[in-house]
C-alpha cells in the first residue's frame, strides 16, 4: 500500500507523515516502534501476525523480549481506545490481528479546480444602502482613497472590530495563540567509565530518555543542536535551540553503573535538577541495567519538569505551593505511601493534618492527604464509617485539585489510586495512563493500572505490567508493591510455585504486611509445600490478628467474574492452609 492514507475503525493512518489521527483529525501521539508495529497490522489484510514474527519485524537484527511487544501492544490498544481488546485481538497460538477492515485512499491523479477571485476593480463591493443612495458629488481622496472607498474600508473596519471583541474570550484563553510546547533535548551522554562496554552502555541509555522524554505529552523533543557551522552565510537565521537539555555522566566504579544526569534550562545554563542512579554490573540482562538507569534519572527529571509547566494555581492569595517544612511533609508523606506499615501511615497522615490546619487552602498537602488516606483504605486501616468520610473529603480533595491542576502528576497519581480505592478500576486506567503521559517511568502508576487489570480479570496483562515497572524499578521504594503484584497475578493464575519468587521478594522488602504472608501461604499450598504454607499464615496473622476468611476478602465491588473466582480459589488455599473460617 505504499505511503498510501490508511482509514479503519475511524482513524487515520498516514504513512508518510507517520502519524495516527482520530476521527476528528487530532494527532495521536505513538513512539515510532508502536507506529510501525500499527503500520504492519494495517498493512496485513487481516492477517494473524505472530510474536516471532511482529519482534523480528520491528526490531530487526536486536533481540528484545516479550516485554517490549506486550507494551506496544499496550500502548497501541490505548490509542485505540481498545479497553475491550476487539479491535487488536490475541488468537489462538499468541499472535495478533487488527479486526478493522482496511480502506486504503485513492492515489491523487489531479488537482480540482479552483475558481478565480475576481481581480479589485472588476467588481465593486455591495455598499450600504444610505451610501447608494447618496447624492452624486465630486469625490474627495484621502490617502489616495475615494469616499466610497473610505466608507467600504470603516465598514469592514467595524466588523473587524465587533469579531475582535466577540472573540475576546477564545483569544485570552490561549486557544488562538497557543503557546508552542517547551523543547526538550537529550545530549549525547558523556562516557567516562574507561570500560570498553562504556560508550555501548552511553548510547542506549541516552536512547532509552529520548524514547521516553518523547512520550511526554506537553513537551516537544528535538535533536540535540549541532556545532555552530564555520560558514557565516546563514548567521542571521540560527536554528531553534532546546528550552531545556539533559545532561548526563555515565561512570563505572566498584562494580556499579552509576548515571548522574541534570536537567538545563537552555537560555540562563541555570540547572533544574539533579538525578543519579546506579546499577550492578553483575546485571546478567544489559537491556535491563540500560532501562533502569535511563528510568530512574528520567522519573526524577520528568517529575520536575511537571512541577516546572504546572505551577500551582493560585485563586487567592492565600494559596500556595508546598514549601519548606509543608514539601518535607509531603515527600514523608509520600514515602509512606510508597513503603508502609499502620505505624507509619498514622505518623504521616498526622504530619500532613497539621500542616493542613496551618494552611488550609493549600492544594497540595491536601492532596498529599487525600493520596495517603486511600492507600489507607486499601489496606483496611480505617474502619468502614471513617472509611466512607474520608472518601468523601478526598473525592472533594481531588476534585477541585483537578480543575485547579489538571496536568499535574501528584493529583492525577491522588486520583488514580482513589479511583482504585474505590472500585473504579476502568476510569482509574484511564487516569494512570493519563499520569503515565507526563512521566512514562512512573512505577506507582503501573502498579495501580496493574491492579486495575487484576480486578477485571486481565492477569496476563496485569504481570505484563508489574514486569514494566519492575524493569523501570522507579521510585524504588515502591518495588515490593509491583513485586507483590505480579505474584498475584501469577497465583491467581493458579502458578503456586512460579509466584514464589515474587511474593519473597515483596516481602524481603516490607515485612510488615500481612496479607503479603498470607498470600505467601496460598502459593505455598498451591504448590503442596504444606509446611511452609501453615508457617506463612501464623506469620500473616501475627501480624493481623483476628483476620478470617470473610475479612481476608477485598472488595469485590466492579471485579470481574473472573477475578472473583479466582480470588476465591487463592483464598481457600489460605484456609486449607490454617487460615481461621470464622
Amino acid at each position: 500500500m505504499g505511503d498510501q492514507l490508511l482509514r479503519f475503525a475511524g482513524f487515520e493512518l498516514d504513512q508518510q507523515r507517520a502519524e495516527l489521527r482520530s476521527a476528528d483529525g487530532v494527532a495521536i501521539k505513538l513512539r515510532p516502534k508502536t507506529f510501525e508495529m500499527l503500520r504492519l497490522f494495517a498493512t496485513s489484510n487481516g492477517r494473524v501476525l505472530g510474536k516471532q514474527e511482529l519482534m523480528e519485524a520491528i526490531w530487526p537484527n536486536v533481540h528484545v523480549g516479550e516485554d517490549s511487544l506486550f507494551q506496544c501492544i499496550r500502548e497501541l490498544r490505548a490509542a485505540l481506545g481498545d479497553e475491550r481488546r476487539q479491535l487488536i485481538k490475541l488468537v489462538s497460538g499468541g499472535g495478533y490481528r487488527l479486526t478493522a477492515e482496511v480502506e486504503a485512499e485513492p492515489e491523487v491523479t489531479g488537482r480540482a479546480e479552483v475558481t478565480r477571485s475576481a481581480p479589485i476593480g472588476e467588481v465593486e463591493p455591495e455598499l450600504p444602502a444610505e451610501v447608494i443612495a447618496a447624492p452624486a458629488g465630486p469625490r474627495r481622496t484621502m490617502f489616495g482613497l475615494s469616499r466610497r472607498a473610505k466608507v467600504v474600508a470603516v465598514a469592514g473596519l467595524c466588523v473587524i472590530v465587533i469579531g475582535l471583541a466577540m472573540a475576546a474570550p477564545v483569544l485570552t484563553s490561549g486557544l488562538l495563540f497557543r503557546q508552542a510546547p517547551p523543547r526538550l533535548s537529550v545530549m549525547p551522554i558523556v562516557d567516562a567509565s574507561n570500560d570498553p562496554r562504556g560508550a555501548v552502555m552511553a548510547a542506549e541509555v541516552a536512547g532509552h530518555l529520548t524514547d521516553g522524554f518523547a512520550k511526554i505529552q506537553n513537551i516537544s523533543v528535538v535533536a540535540p543542536p549541532l556545532p555552530a557551522p564555520v560558514s557565516t552565510e546563514n548567521a542571521g537565521q540560527p536554528a531553534a535551540s532546546p528550552d531545556y537539555e539533559i545532561r548526563g555522566e555515565l561512570q563505572l566504579s566498584d562494580q556499579t553503573w552509576t548515571l548522574r544526569a541534570r536537567m538545563i534550562k537552555t537560555d540562563t545554563g541555570e540547572v533544574q535538577s539533579v538525578a543519579a542512579v546506579s546499577v550492578s554490573t553483575d546485571e546478567a540482562d544489559a537491556q535491563l541495567a540500560q532501562s533502569r538507569l535511563a528510568a530512574g534519572v528520567g522519573h526524577v527529571l520528568a517529575r520536575r519538569l511537571n512541577e516546572i509547566l504546572e505551577p500551582s494555581a493560585s485563586s487567592s492569595g492565600s494559596r500556595r505551593s508546598a514549601a519548606g517544612g509543608d514539601k518535607v511533609a509531603v515527600e514523608q508523606a509520600l514515602a509512606s505511601i510508597n513503603q508502609t506499615t499502620r505505624e507509619r501511615f498514622g505518623a504521616a497522615q498526622a504530619m500532613l493534618q497539621k500542616a493542613l490546619s496551618n494552611d488550609p487552602e493549600n492544594v497540595d498537602l491536601a492532596v498529599a492527604l487525600a493520596s495517603l488516606q486511600m492507600r489507607g483504605i486499601q489496606m483496611v486501616w480505617f474502619d468502614p464509617a471513617e472509611a466512607i468520610a474520608v472518601e468523601a473529603a478526598a473525592n472533594a480533595t481531588l476534585e477541585q485539585a483537578l480543575r485547579s491542576k489538571p496536568n499535574s502528576i501528584p493529583v492525577l497519581e491522588a486520583h488514580c489510586r482513589f479511583l482504585s480505592a474505590t472500585n473504579h478500576f476502568v476510569e482509574s486506567l484511564v487516569t494512570c495512563a493519563k499520569a503515565l503521559s507526563f512521566d512514562p517511568w512512573n512505577g506507582s502508576a503501573l502498579y495501580l493500572i496493574g491492579l486495575g487489570q487484576i480486578y477485571l480479570g486481565r492477569f496476563d496483562d496485569a504481570l505484563a505490567t508489574f514486569r514494566q515497572a519492575d524493569r523501570y524499578d522507579t521510585p524504588q521504594a515502591s518495588r515490593w508493591t509491583w513485586l507483590l503484584g505480579a505474584g498475584l497475578a501469577i497465583l491467581l493464575n493458579g502458578q503456586g510455585e512460579q509466584a514464589l519468587p515474587w511474593l519473597q521478594r515483596s516481602i524481603a522488602i516490607t515485612p510488615a504486611t500481612g496479607r503479603s504472608h498470607l498470600l505467601l501461604a496460598a502459593a505455598y499450598q498451591r504448590s503442596g509445600r504444606f509446611e511452609e504454607a501453615k508457617a506463612a499464615i501464623a506469620e500473616g496473622l501475627r501480624l493481623r490478628p483476628g483476620t478470617t476468611r470473610l475479612s481476608v476478602w477485598p472488595s469485590m465491588k466492579n471485579a470481574s467474574p473472573v477475578c472473583i473466582a479466582a480470588w476465591d480459589r487463592v483464598v481457600q488455599a489460605e484456609v486449607d492452609a490454617g487460615l481461621p473460617e470464622e
